[in-house]
This record gives structure tokens, C-alpha cells and sequence, in this order.
């Protein structure tokens, strides 16, 4: 997952504006307790951080591959 696509995906899931607070303010524990914004501007690889922010934000097992995304192979 680029960036962009993880951009994506939260605007996708979480809509514009709260996904720009969920990613600034959600500390998530599975990465050392930064944000997701804070993750993915230290290096950690967008897709789990996707996956950490899911997590935390429950979202559906069947949604987190991310909206609009290829579903990963099974």
C-alpha cells in the first residue's frame, strides 16, 4: 500500500474530515503508541498501519483491505 492509497482508504472509510482527526489523534498501541500519522511520517509501511488504525477503530474485517483497493489473496 502507497500512501496515497492509505490516504485514500481513510477518506474512503472514515469520510474527510474525521479521517483527518482519527489519523492526527487515535494512538495506537500496536505501533509503539504513536498516531497513524506519526507512523507512516517515521517509515512504518502504510499497510499496517492501516491494519493498526482498523483495529483500533473496529472497523470490519471485511472493510480492511480498504475501500476501492485490490482484496489481498486469501
Amino acid at each position: 500500500m502507497r500512501k496515497s492509497e492509505f490516504a485514500q482508504a481513510v477518506t474512503d472509510e472514515f469520510g474527510e474530515a474525521y479521517g483527518r482527526v482519527v489519523t492526527r489523534d487515535v494512538v495506537l498501541p500496536t505501533l509503539a503508541n504513536r498516531t497513524a500519522e506519526e507512523a507512516v511520517d517515521q517509515g512504518v509501511e502504510p499497510a499496517l498501519v492501516w491494519q493498526a488504525l482498523c483495529e483500533a477503530e473496529d472497523v470490519p474485517p471485511a472493510r480492511r483491505h480498504g475501500r476501492g483497493l485490490p482484496k489481498p489473496p486469501a
